[in-house]
């Protein structure tokens, strides 16, 4: 074994007691990352809780609609806002390959001709001076950094880390766009579906309008009522031109999210949705131990929290000495006579250690800095945990709330069918006229659109409830 000379050993012991002299101070960490099994769930989440299967990957075809499943596939498909966050996949994944080559060694090759009039009376000797000669250099040099202190592994790590945060943000950008597909889907089914009722019950009311009008003239009524009754067909046509904006401003919107022109939209026929009772109404049991991995943006807050605790060990590295090899050998002559021969070879190698002694707290501010945005990212990694947990008890919240109003407006509807049966018994026994039938008939209309609208609530909280717990999506966390 080579021993070291005492020279050497001391030199190096001199440079390792200056490192010292750049000291971090007491900078760490100040925040905690939260468990998510630490969090109280609640009563709508636990009593939601059953043995179902976390959504499918394309949980939208749960809704059986052709037309809505070649939507949403040529969304994903055309959609340019995707199109920009996987750019940035493709950039995040660049930029780990850059930080990747500093951890490898490093290898260079150059060769210059330089022709030159050297002159008479300056440092070039003779033959060399007042004439022009050829000066010929090839090198090829290497070098490679130890990275004793980890500073380019952690560099490494953290730019792959913030590879994973640009994926798992893609995989938010799916999740939003197929989310913001099916509820505008969802949305024109409702508004066809109210336009159905809107149609019947202005035509229901000018029915009413006539019987008040021949009554009148047999003075059974008074002009007062037949101008009542008249009032009330402007706004229901009013509201019938809404819902016809309502429905052509969701096909554009439709059209756009899949990246298409507002003729596309045109193109686009009435939804005919259908969702089996009782589907997407429950949650996972092992939901608190799992939402972590379905949930994307929670996996990219997560990531964004390891890419931070990865630059902090690269700022902590830079406290203490970095040490480089460099080696290097070539061809030099004057000419092209000696050029390649072994008498024209040169070779060298340069070890270089450089440390921090005084950098004015430079050194400090930056590890002060890294650890600041560690604790921003830890915290916003524990407010994507609560507002997960949030959405799918607010989620649940509204399915059980619809899911009472439903049973409410059936048995309205029941009640409203069963005054129409009287209303009708009574008129074919004389006992009533016609304007009593009619007006049973429209209240049957407005319950009946009261069931519109909560099957249209009922539909709507499903893909809500898709969305909240991650829409099938399964990101492995590190």
């Amino acid at each position: 074994m080579k021993l070291i000379p005492c020279s050497t050993a001391a030199a190096l012991l001199a440079l390792l007691a200056l490192a010292g002299c750049a000291d971090m101070g007491n900078i760490k960490p100040q925040a905690s990352q939260l468990s998510p099994t630490a969090l109280k769930t609640g009563a709508a989440i636990q009593g939601a809780s059953a043995e179902v299967q976390w959504p499918q990957e394309r949980w939208w075809e749960a809704l059986h609609d052709d037309q809505l499943n070649r939507l949403v596939n040529a969304a994903l498909a055309d959609n340019p806002s995707l199109h920009v966050a996987q750019a940035r996949v493709r950039q995040a994944a660049a930029l780990a390959g850059v930080a990747k080559a500093a951890t490898l060694p490093r290898v260079d090759a150059s060769a210059s001709s330089t022709r030159e009039l050297y002159p008479t009376h300056g440092s070039a000797p003779p033959p060399l001076a007042g004439n022009y000669a050829w000066l010929n250099t090839a090198t090829l040099s290497g070098s490679y950094d130890l990275d004793l202190w980890g500073r380019n592994r952690d560099a490494l790590a953290s730019a792959l880390d913030e590879a994973r945060v640009a994926s798992a943000e893609e995989q938010m950008s799916h999740l939003a766009l197929e989310t913001a597909v099916v509820r505008s889907y969802i949305q024109l089914s409702l508004e066809y579906a109210l336009q159905d009722h809107i149609v019947e019950n202005l035509a229901t009311r000018q029915r009413l309008l006539e019987i008040t009008r021949r009554r009148m003239k047999a003075g059974l009524a008074s002009e007062i009522d037949v101008q009542n009754i008249e009032t009330t067909l402007p706004a229901s046509r009013r509201e019938h031109e809404q819902i016809g904006e309502s429905i052509a401003l969701l096909r554009n919107q439709l059209a756009a999210l899949i990246g298409k022109g507002p003729g596309d939209g045109d193109a686009i026929a009435r939804p005919t949705l259908t969702l089996k009772r009782g589907e997407g109404q429950s949650v996972p049991r092992d939901l608190p131990a799992e939402l972590l991995g379905h949930r994307p943006d929670i996996a990219a807050q997560r990531w964004r929290v390891e890419a931070a605790a990865a630059r902090i060990n690269v700022a902590k590295a830079e406290f203490y000495p970095n040490i480089n090899l460099t080696a290097f050998a070539g061809l030099q002559s004057f000419g092209f006579d000696h050029f390649l021969r072994s008498d024209a070879a040169f070779r060298g190698v340069t070890p270089a250690i450089s440390l921090p002694v005084f950098e004015g707290g430079r050194l400090r501010s930056q590890l002060g800095a890294q650890t600041a945005a560690y604790d921003g990212a830890v915290e916003q990694y524990n407010a994507a945990v609560i507002e997960a947990f949030a959405d799918v008890a607010n989620a649940i919240a509204r399915i059980n709330s619809v899911r009472q109003q439903e049973q409410l407006a059936q048995r309205a509807l029941a009640t409203a069918h069963r005054s129409q049966e009287l209303a009708e018994k009574a008129y074919k026994a004389g006992l009533t006229d016609a304007v009593n039938v009619v007006n049973a008939e429209l209240q049957v209309l407005n319950e009946e659109q009261q069931m519109v609208l909560v099957a249209g609530r009922q539909l709507d909280n499903f893909a809500t409830l898709m969305a909240a717990l991650g829409g099938g999506m399964k990101l492995d966390l590190p």
